[in-house]
Protein backbone atom coordinates (compact mmCIF):
# COMPACT_ATOMS: atom_id res chain seq x y z
CA UNK A 1 0.00 0.00 0.00
CA UNK A 2 3.00 2.29 0.54
CA UNK A 3 5.94 2.25 -1.86
CA UNK A 4 9.10 4.38 -1.68
CA UNK A 5 11.54 4.37 -4.58
CA UNK A 6 14.96 6.00 -4.25
CA UNK A 7 13.82 8.68 -1.78
CA UNK A 8 16.56 11.11 -0.71
CA UNK A 9 16.82 14.23 1.45
CA UNK A 10 19.83 16.47 2.05
CA UNK A 11 20.24 19.25 4.61
CA UNK A 12 23.13 21.40 3.48
CA UNK A 13 25.99 18.94 3.22
CA UNK A 14 24.26 16.27 5.31
CA UNK A 15 22.67 13.43 3.34
CA UNK A 16 20.03 12.45 5.89
CA UNK A 17 18.20 9.96 3.66
CA UNK A 18 19.95 8.36 0.68
CA UNK A 19 18.02 6.50 -1.99
CA UNK A 20 15.69 4.66 0.37
CA UNK A 21 13.29 2.13 -1.16
CA UNK A 22 10.78 0.18 0.89
CA UNK A 23 7.22 -1.11 0.85
CA UNK A 24 4.44 -1.62 3.38
CA UNK A 25 1.90 -4.33 2.61
CA UNK A 26 -1.79 -4.24 3.63
CA UNK A 27 -2.23 -5.53 7.17
CA UNK A 28 1.49 -5.36 7.93
CA UNK A 29 3.39 -3.92 10.87
CA UNK A 30 6.76 -2.68 9.57
CA UNK A 31 9.50 -1.42 11.90
CA UNK A 32 12.20 1.03 10.81
CA UNK A 33 15.19 0.88 13.14
CA UNK A 34 18.74 2.17 13.23
CA UNK A 35 21.23 3.97 15.47
CA UNK A 36 20.82 7.62 16.41
CA UNK A 37 21.19 9.87 13.38
CA UNK A 38 20.36 7.10 10.91
CA UNK A 39 17.61 9.16 9.26
CA UNK A 40 14.55 7.40 10.70
CA UNK A 41 12.54 10.45 11.75
CA UNK A 42 13.52 12.28 8.57
CA UNK A 43 12.15 9.34 6.58
CA UNK A 44 8.87 9.46 8.51
CA UNK A 45 8.65 13.21 7.90
CA UNK A 46 9.15 12.62 4.17
CA UNK A 47 6.36 10.02 4.11
CA UNK A 48 3.92 12.20 6.04
CA UNK A 49 4.77 15.34 4.07
CA UNK A 50 6.35 17.44 6.81
CA UNK A 51 9.45 17.44 4.60
CA UNK A 52 9.72 17.37 0.80
CA UNK A 53 11.94 14.78 -0.86
CA UNK A 54 14.81 16.04 -3.01
CA UNK A 55 14.46 13.02 -5.27
CA UNK A 56 12.66 9.71 -5.53
CA UNK A 57 8.98 8.80 -5.47
CA UNK A 58 6.42 8.14 -2.73
CA UNK A 59 3.29 6.22 -3.71
CA UNK A 60 0.35 5.43 -1.46
CA UNK A 61 -2.49 3.20 -2.62
CA UNK A 62 -1.23 3.60 -6.18
CA UNK A 63 -1.20 7.41 -6.12
CA UNK A 64 1.90 9.58 -6.37
CA UNK A 65 2.08 11.66 -3.18
CA UNK A 66 5.72 12.71 -3.50
CA UNK A 67 4.89 16.41 -3.53
CA UNK A 68 1.47 16.33 -1.84
CA UNK A 69 0.81 18.54 1.19
CA UNK A 70 0.55 16.87 4.63
CA UNK A 71 -3.20 17.43 4.83
CA UNK A 72 -3.71 15.78 1.45
CA UNK A 73 -1.79 12.73 2.64
CA UNK A 74 -3.95 12.63 5.77
CA UNK A 75 -7.11 12.81 3.67
CA UNK A 76 -5.84 9.92 1.53
CA UNK A 77 -5.36 7.75 4.62
CA UNK A 78 -1.90 8.41 6.08
CA UNK A 79 -2.11 8.97 9.86
CA UNK A 80 0.74 10.13 12.08
CA UNK A 81 1.40 9.93 15.82
CA UNK A 82 4.37 11.77 17.30
CA UNK A 83 6.91 10.98 20.01
CA UNK A 84 6.33 14.32 21.75
CA UNK A 85 2.64 14.37 22.62
CA UNK A 86 0.92 17.72 22.13
CA UNK A 87 -2.79 17.45 22.93
CA UNK A 88 -5.06 20.44 23.46
CA UNK A 89 -4.70 20.32 27.26
CA UNK A 90 -7.82 22.25 28.28
CA UNK A 91 -10.06 20.32 25.89
CA UNK A 92 -11.51 16.98 26.90
CA UNK A 93 -10.23 13.70 25.50
CA UNK A 94 -13.40 13.43 23.40
CA UNK A 95 -12.93 16.96 22.03
CA UNK A 96 -9.32 16.21 21.12
CA UNK A 97 -10.51 13.21 19.14
CA UNK A 98 -13.22 15.27 17.46
CA UNK A 99 -10.46 17.49 16.05
CA UNK A 100 -8.86 14.45 14.43
CA UNK A 101 -12.16 13.07 13.17
CA UNK A 102 -13.21 16.35 11.56
CA UNK A 103 -9.76 16.96 10.07
CA UNK A 104 -9.21 13.48 8.68
CA UNK A 105 -11.80 13.51 5.91
CA UNK A 106 -12.99 16.72 4.20
CA UNK A 107 -16.70 17.32 4.56
CA UNK A 108 -17.16 15.01 7.55
CA UNK A 109 -20.29 15.96 9.46
CA UNK A 110 -20.27 16.47 13.22
CA UNK A 111 -22.62 13.51 13.59
CA UNK A 112 -20.34 11.22 11.58
CA UNK A 113 -17.29 12.47 13.50
CA UNK A 114 -18.98 11.65 16.81
CA UNK A 115 -19.52 8.05 15.70
CA UNK A 116 -15.85 7.75 14.75
CA UNK A 117 -14.79 9.21 18.10
CA UNK A 118 -16.91 6.79 20.13
CA UNK A 119 -15.42 3.85 18.24
CA UNK A 120 -11.87 5.13 18.76
CA UNK A 121 -12.49 5.77 22.46
CA UNK A 122 -13.38 2.11 22.91
CA UNK A 123 -10.48 0.83 20.80
CA UNK A 124 -7.91 2.97 22.61
CA UNK A 125 -9.22 2.20 26.10
CA UNK A 126 -9.96 5.88 26.78
CA UNK A 127 -13.74 5.68 27.03
CA UNK A 128 -13.57 6.11 30.81
CA UNK A 129 -11.53 9.30 30.37
CA UNK A 130 -13.62 10.82 27.58
CA UNK A 131 -14.74 13.84 29.60
CA UNK A 132 -11.41 14.44 31.36
CA UNK A 133 -9.23 17.38 30.27
CA UNK A 134 -6.31 16.08 28.24
CA UNK A 135 -3.92 18.02 30.48
CA UNK A 136 -4.79 15.74 33.41
CA UNK A 137 -3.80 12.46 31.75
CA UNK A 138 -0.87 10.26 32.79
CA UNK A 139 2.02 9.68 30.37
CA UNK A 140 0.59 6.33 29.25
CA UNK A 141 -2.84 7.91 28.75
CA UNK A 142 -1.18 10.74 26.82
CA UNK A 143 0.39 8.16 24.50
CA UNK A 144 -3.00 6.49 24.07
CA UNK A 145 -4.57 9.84 23.24
CA UNK A 146 -1.87 10.56 20.64
CA UNK A 147 -2.58 7.21 18.97
CA UNK A 148 -6.32 7.71 19.30
CA UNK A 149 -6.25 11.17 17.74
CA UNK A 150 -4.34 9.78 14.77
CA UNK A 151 -6.85 6.91 14.52
CA UNK A 152 -9.72 9.40 14.54
CA UNK A 153 -8.54 10.63 11.14
CA UNK A 154 -9.51 7.13 9.91
CA UNK A 155 -6.11 6.21 8.45
CA UNK A 156 -5.36 3.19 6.33
CA UNK A 157 -1.69 3.36 7.35
CA UNK A 158 -0.56 4.69 10.72
CA UNK A 159 2.95 6.16 11.14
CA UNK A 160 4.32 5.96 14.69
CA UNK A 161 7.44 7.86 15.77
CA UNK A 162 8.84 6.28 18.95
CA UNK A 163 5.50 6.40 20.73
CA UNK A 164 6.83 4.04 23.45
CA UNK A 165 9.50 6.55 24.53
CA UNK A 166 9.41 7.26 28.27
CA UNK A 167 7.15 4.35 29.15
CA UNK A 168 8.00 1.81 31.84
CA UNK A 169 8.30 -1.83 30.63
CA UNK A 170 4.79 -2.75 31.78
CA UNK A 171 3.37 0.37 30.13
CA UNK A 172 5.26 -0.42 26.92
CA UNK A 173 3.69 -3.88 26.86
CA UNK A 174 0.29 -2.27 27.27
CA UNK A 175 1.07 -0.02 24.30
CA UNK A 176 2.21 -3.04 22.28
CA UNK A 177 -1.18 -4.65 22.83
CA UNK A 178 -2.87 -1.44 21.70
CA UNK A 179 -0.85 -1.30 18.46
CA UNK A 180 -1.71 -4.94 17.76
CA UNK A 181 -5.40 -4.17 18.24
CA UNK A 182 -5.06 -1.25 15.84
CA UNK A 183 -3.63 -3.57 13.20
CA UNK A 184 -6.37 -6.10 13.91
CA UNK A 185 -8.93 -3.35 13.28
CA UNK A 186 -7.64 -3.10 9.69
CA UNK A 187 -4.99 -0.37 9.92
CA UNK A 188 -1.45 -1.10 8.71
CA UNK A 189 1.41 0.30 10.82
CA UNK A 190 4.88 1.67 10.09
CA UNK A 191 6.77 2.48 13.28
CA UNK A 192 10.13 3.76 14.46
CA UNK A 193 11.37 2.37 17.75
CA UNK A 194 14.59 2.08 19.79
CA UNK A 195 13.30 -0.56 22.21
CA UNK A 196 14.27 -3.87 20.65
CA UNK A 197 11.87 -5.96 22.76
CA UNK A 198 9.04 -3.85 21.33
CA UNK A 199 10.33 -4.31 17.78
CA UNK A 200 10.65 -8.06 18.31
CA UNK A 201 7.12 -8.28 19.74
CA UNK A 202 5.40 -6.15 17.09
CA UNK A 203 7.14 -6.17 13.73
CA UNK A 204 6.24 -8.50 10.88
CA UNK A 205 9.30 -7.13 9.05
CA UNK A 206 12.16 -4.80 9.95
CA UNK A 207 14.02 -2.27 7.78
CA UNK A 208 17.37 -1.08 9.16
CA UNK A 209 18.80 2.35 8.31
CA UNK A 210 22.36 3.54 8.83
CA UNK A 211 23.65 6.90 7.61
CA UNK A 212 20.38 7.35 5.71
CA UNK A 213 20.65 4.11 3.74
CA UNK A 214 18.87 0.77 4.00
CA UNK A 215 21.46 -1.78 5.14
CA UNK A 216 19.17 -4.73 5.93
CA UNK A 217 15.56 -5.87 5.62
CA UNK A 218 13.71 -8.96 6.80
CA UNK A 219 12.24 -10.57 9.88
CA UNK A 220 13.59 -9.53 13.27
CA UNK A 221 15.64 -12.69 13.77
CA UNK A 222 17.27 -12.24 10.37
CA UNK A 223 18.28 -8.60 10.77
CA UNK A 224 19.42 -9.12 14.39
CA UNK A 225 22.08 -11.55 13.14
CA UNK A 226 23.10 -9.47 10.14
CA UNK A 227 26.79 -8.42 10.48
CA UNK A 228 26.10 -4.97 9.00
CA UNK A 229 23.36 -4.36 11.56
CA UNK A 230 25.54 -5.50 14.46
CA UNK A 231 28.33 -3.22 13.26
CA UNK A 232 25.96 -0.25 12.93
CA UNK A 233 24.68 -0.68 16.49
CA UNK A 234 27.74 -2.03 18.31
CA UNK A 235 30.69 -0.79 16.27
CA UNK A 236 33.21 -2.51 14.05
CA UNK A 237 34.47 -5.79 15.51
CA UNK A 238 31.37 -6.40 17.65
Amino acid sequence: MLRLRGVSKTFGGLRAVQGVSLEVQPGEILAVIGPNGAGKSTLLNLISGLLSADSGRIEFLGQDLTHAAPEVRAWRGLGRAFQIVQPFPEMSVRENLMVGALYGTPGTSVQAARKVVERVLELSGLAGKAQHPAGELSLLEDKRLELARALATQPKLLLLDEVMAGLRPAEAQDAVRLVRSIRDSGVSVLFIEHLMPVVRALADRVVVLDYGQVIAEGRYAEVAENPKVREAYLGRGA
